[in-house]
């Protein structure tokens, strides 16, 4: 009689191929076509903050893989090179390269590393870093040169432009509409938004066209589930459309806090990573409303005209409690319950 021996291991048994690598990569090249708008917006000034920012994250990984005297080609993983990414795309195209260099050292060695690397860090390293860089750098972090094709505005949104060195620069629509509603919400455009050619804003940001090209991919990859973007997207278009029919003097409509600022890069790429973001279908519902209750209420009432960055990292505490209320019971167990 034939002797067969099995193997015995744990879960999971079945395999789907996924992997560190293939996933950072899809989710880098997803932001391929935002990338290229930015590019062609900005120009070569967009270029140096994205390579700067991903080449000092790759490198911050390999020196502190080094120093944790681990194997240092796991800084090629795409972890690393996504998170740079991202950060630069959070960016002004105007910010200065040693500041682009302290944002990638914060979001890789203090965000990242510092808790034991990819897996452990309970905070999104790429917001992390764009947050610290706000709170230390206002000036550079809250300055916006406009687009290539309106270089030569005198007004934009209804206000004054500032002319530097080396750029006119002008509010992102919406510190416009936060600090003049009434002046500034007559020029807003929600073709300009969509397509981001003609917006002052962080880089990656001004084309939600490019970013829901991304986005898609993702989806179709089975990368990210619909839970966490489609939940805050929902909630933050519910409040706005509230305070908009109470007084639409005063709140915009809301296509316009859907398309502006950083609400579809965030919900699609930062609140939907694996390791700050809920495991389980509820979880990712309740930390997408939460993220985008956050947003909205930072938007029309905080001393800031964006909440996505803070909103994503405040619910990022709240992940292990979400994760430890919503798991979801053993198969059957209503049924064992009712039968007992």
């Amino acid at each position: 009689m034939e002797t067969r021996s099995f193997k015995v291991s744990y879960s999971p048994h079945v395999h789907n191929g996924a992997s560190v690598h293939k996933i950072m990569w899809n989710v880098f090249l997803a932001l391929v076509p935002a990338t290229a708008v930015s590019v062609y917006a900005f120009g070569i000034n967009a270029v140096r903050v994205l390579f700067v920012s991903t080449f000092f994250a790759i490198f911050f990984e390999a020196l502190a893989l080094l120093m944790r005297k681990r194997d240092w080609k796991q800084c090629f993983d795409g972890s690393a090179a996504l998170s740079g990414l991202l950060l630069g795309l959070t960016l002004p195209p105007g910010i200065s390269t040693p500041i682009i260099m302290i944002g990638s050292f914060v979001a890789i060695i203090v965000a990242k590393q510092v808790f034991g690397g990819i897996g452990s860090n309970p905070f999104n390293p790429a917001l992390t870093g764009r947050v610290f860089l706000l709170i230390a750098f206002t000036e550079p972090m809250t300055t916006w040169p406009l687009p290539r094709g309106i270089e030569q505005a005198k007004n934009y949104l209804g206000l004054a432009t500032t002319k530097t060195a080396d750029a006119i620069t002008a509010a992102t629509p919406l510190a416009a509409i936060k600090e003049h509603a009434s002046k500034a919400m007559p020029n807003v455009s929600l073709n300009d938004l969509f397509f981001g050619l003609h917006t002052p804003g962080s880089i990656g940001e001004i084309s939600v066209l490019a970013l829901l090209i991304g986005a898609a991919w993702l989806l179709y990859k089975k990368i990210i589930t619909w839970h966490i973007p489609v939940s805050t997207i929902l909630t933050v278009f519910v409040i706005a459309t509230i305070t908009h029919f109470l007084s639409p003097a005063k709140y915009p409509h809301p296509f316009f806090h859907m398309f502006a600022g950083g609400l579809i890069i965030g919900a699609f790429f930062m609140a939907t990573d694996y390791v700050t973001a809920p495991i389980w279908p509820m979880g990712k519902l309740i930390f997408g409303i939460g993220v985008g209750l956050l947003t909205i209420v930072i938007r029309l009432w905080g001393g800031y005209p964006e909440g996505i960055s803070f909103a994503i990292l405040i619910m990022n505490a709240t992940t292990p409690l979400i994760d430890k209320w919503t798991v979801p019971g053993p198969f059957g167990s209503k049924t064992l319950r009712r039968q007992s």
